[in-house]
């Protein structure tokens, strides 16, 4: 089977490079072998990043393409088999559609809350010239608010447990637990004391807390509780049928994972942006000024250039390198290829946010760039496409926006170092190459706000 042109070093070197320097690696393949190359990853797999070929991909699931889950092993170590990231085919779609309430529109309100009351307990904690790492800020609130928003008012023993064994687990991101994902023959358990071995028995001790508040929830009912846990138990398929002990678990590890450590990624990108770009700052102040003293979430969700400064900080590093795989079900042609079935297909969204024709000047952080023109879902695609667009897209992209009001607002904050943040691996997402310092300079002159909520 001809597959496009790609890299001729063994396959070895390909996967170290892919699992060291992804993002440089992806570059070089791109400036030489164009929109569409193969990389022996065992298997091969091609990468795509253009935005008609990503179209063809991502609207033919089921069609051309599928989707299957047997790609996606890499997440089941974190997310279990029964995660919506790792089953594929008809119990994909019944475990969507279970989980696509929770996350419709009009819940927003009352995660606007949510998310206003966790951010102002967290910067009401830093001190006038004194340094914080703004991922770490980060990622306590996004942690917060996503314990809240699926457990509802979630305190005590358990929580505050939870909150730290999951905290201590996502920061392990060492070469060595990447390596580890991609070589299952290297997952060994030598005890507490050895790397795979700590992973397991913090997962262990992670799901026996999961278990036991499930457990406590299905043994105490309250059809007033609008929390995430509760509306999923409460949840019924097409048949009837709820979800299992295992599935809730599975899919509480995949929301409390992917909804916490992505979104705090992607603000501490913002945040770095926002305070290395001064006339993005000045701007974005003078809108969050022009909103009043006391804005409700809907106007803050809708701000343009808000808005524009997200997606901006979304697209030049975006924390998702890629799309899931899909396989080729028909013979199809793609970029000039004729791809076989079987064929595993990447769309590389980190390439097509790089893409000059796209993004001139796709280095510079550039917000107005979403508000000259409008993107197609093929050209921006932080959350993915397709079948498995991320379910939780919409409350990412309020969160952020909230956050981000919040600090702004309350604050003047400072970069305490200017040089220049790159993106790299951090376990299966990437984040910054380096921690990023902020300090508070002082209480911003605009009124510190109470956000009132509203629905979007």
């Amino acid at each position: 089977m001809k597959l496009p042109n790609g890299p001729q070093s063994p396959a070895l070197v390909q996967m170290l490079q892919w699992i060291f320097r992804p993002m440089p690696f992806m570059e070089d393949c791109a400036q030489r072998y164009g929109d569409i190359f193969t990389l022996q990853l065992n298997p091969s797999i091609v990468f795509v990043s253009n935005p008609q070929a990503l179209q063809q991909i991502l609207t033919s699931d089921t069609k051309e393409f599928a989707a299957p889950s047997d790609w996606n092993t890499v997440f089941e170590p974190m997310l279990g088999k029964n995660s919506v990231i790792t089953v594929s085919g008809e119990v994909h779609r019944r475990q969507r559609q279970l989980l696509m309430p929770p996350f419709h529109g009009d819940r927003m309100r009352t995660y606007g809350e949510v998310i206003n009351k966790v951010t102002e307990e967290v910067i009401s904690q830093w001190q006038i010239d004194k340094p914080f790492c703004v991922r770490s800020a980060m990622q306590i609130i996004t942690m917060r608010v996503i314990m809240q928003a699926v457990f509802g008012l979630y305190e005590g023993p358990r929580a505050q447990e939870l909150e730290e064994v999951l905290a201590v687990m996502l920061n392990e991101t060492s070469p060595l637990r990447v390596v580890e994902l991609y070589f299952p023959a290297l997952r060994l358990d030598f005890g507490p004391k050895s790397s795979w071995g700590r992973f397991l028995r913090r997962k262990e001790r992670v799901h026996q807390l999961l278990n036991e508040e499930i457990q406590e929830r299905r043994d105490n009912p309250d059809p007033s509780r609008t929390d995430i846990l509760s509306l999923l138990i409460a949840a019924r398929d097409e048949t009837g049928v709820a979800m299992t002990d295992e599935e809730l678990r599975d899919e509480l590890m995949t929301l409390l994972t992917a909804g916490h450590e992505t979104t705090a990624t992607a603000l501490t990108w913002a945040l770095y942006w926002i305070h290395k770009s001064p006339s993005v700052q000045e701007k974005l102040l003078k809108e969050l000024d022009s909103l009043g003293d006391n804005p409700d979430t809907s106007s803050i969700f809708k701000s343009p250039y808000l808005n524009a400064v997200c997606c901006e900080a979304l697209r030049i590093y975006p924390v998702g390198m890629l799309t899931f795989p899909r396989v080729v079900k028909t013979p199809v042609a793609l970029c000039g290829h004729d791809l076989e079935p079987g064929t595993v297909v990447l769309g590389s969204i980190y390439l097509t946010h790089q893409r000059e024709d796209l993004y001139p000047q796709h280095q510079e952080f550039k917000p107005e760039r979403f508000l000259e023109r409008q993107f197609s879902p093929y050209e921006f695609l932080p959350f993915g496409g397709g079948a498995r667009r991320c379910i939780g897209m919409a409350f990412a992209q309020f969160e952020m926006k909230v956050v981000l009001a919040k600090i702004l607002s309350s604050w003047e904050l400072a970069l305490v170092d200017h040089r220049d943040v790159r993106p790299q691996r951090r376990g299966l997402v990437t984040g910054p190459n380096r921690s990023i310092q902020m300090v508070v300079k002082k209480q911003h002159q605009l009124p510190s706000r109470t956000l009132e909520s509203s629905t979007l």
